[in-house]
């Protein structure tokens, strides 16, 4: 039976670790349920999974407010495991992650994503979501 929860317990924030990690190997297995817990503390980021038979796909998301904006819900990270792609897991947890904005009175929902992600942007333009804006970014030099 297929079910999305959040990850709430230790056991089932280091579950997500396998299917997260495919998106974001640079977090190591040792650190990832102490950076969740402190993004959680520090900025409301929740993890959300989907249970097939086993954890198929994870979001981490987390609801924000911006002065011209609104209240919106931005998915930080969306990842089906790389073995269950194209079966459906990432769009029922993408409609889940829509209806949870709703519930929370967000006026959007917003992610952020690498250039070089053409198949990940192909889905979230199926989905229904806009390309609106461009991203820019610097390294901070150390002093």
């Amino acid at each position: 039976m297929t079910r999305i929860a959040i990850a709430e317990s230790d056991a089932d924030i280091e579950a997500c670790y396998p299917v997260i990690s495919q998106l974001r190997p640079k977090i190591p297995a040792d650190r990832f349920l102490a950076r969740v817990r402190e993004l959680a503390a520090a900025t409301g980021l929740t993890l959300a999974y989907l249970d097939d038979g086993g954890i198929k796909a994870v979001a981490g998301y987390r609801i924000s407010d911006w002065l011209a904006g609104g209240r919106y819900l931005e998915i930080e990270d969306l990842v089906t495991a790389d073995s269950e792609r194209s079966r459906g897991h990432g769009g029922a947890l993408f409609d889940w992650l829509v209806a949870t904005a709703a519930r929370e009175r967000c006026l959007q929902v917003r992610l952020v994503s690498n250039v070089r992600r053409v198949d990940a942007h192909r889905f979230y333009l199926r989905k229904g979501m806009a390309q609106e804006a461009h991203y820019f970014s610097m390294d901070v030099p150390a002093g």
